[in-house]
């Protein structure tokens, strides 16, 4: 499998992780990896296009989402469970040049995602979800 630089450096240790950590099958608890997307990646769903385009990052998002499936499928065979997050629309400088105000603090966004890392399992590599754990359409 072709891996990008970060994860090909980090493998043996996420490999030598998952190997150590008692029980079967992939959780958090073992070794992940965590991808931070977007809603404006989700092709099926276009959201807000009429007043935020951004088709680059958009694109991008997209682009992230799919590695996020590939590592899914690469990774799985090492014991590591990969997963991507919409973190909600979060007050910070991205999230604020939006315009309006956004509704989540990053400590709500991130708590948020936090509980829903420790729930994960087997069945949930390869997800996109949000910072509630809601599946997020690809």
């Amino acid at each position: 499998m072709l891996l990008l630089p970060l994860p090909q450096a980090l493998l043996p240790l996420l490999k030598k992780a998952a190997q150590a950590s008692p029980g079967s099958g992939l959780s958090c608890n073992k070794a992940a990896i965590v991808n931070i997307s977007s809603n404006g990646g989700s092709v099926k769903e276009v959201y807000l296009f009429e007043a935020i385009q951004a088709v680059s990052y958009r694109c991008s998002k997209a682009a992230q989402n799919m590695l996020t499936r590939c590592q899914s499928m690469g990774y799985r065979e090492h014991g590591i469970l990969c997963v991507g997050f919409h973190p909600g629309w979060v007050q910070t400088d991205l999230g604020n040049a939006a315009g309006g105000t956004p509704p989540l603090t990053v400590d709500a966004s991130v708590g948020g995602m936090m509980k829903v890392l420790s729930s994960l399992s087997e069945k949930d590599t390869g997800s996109f979800l949000d910072w509630e754990g809601n599946v997020v359409p690809w």
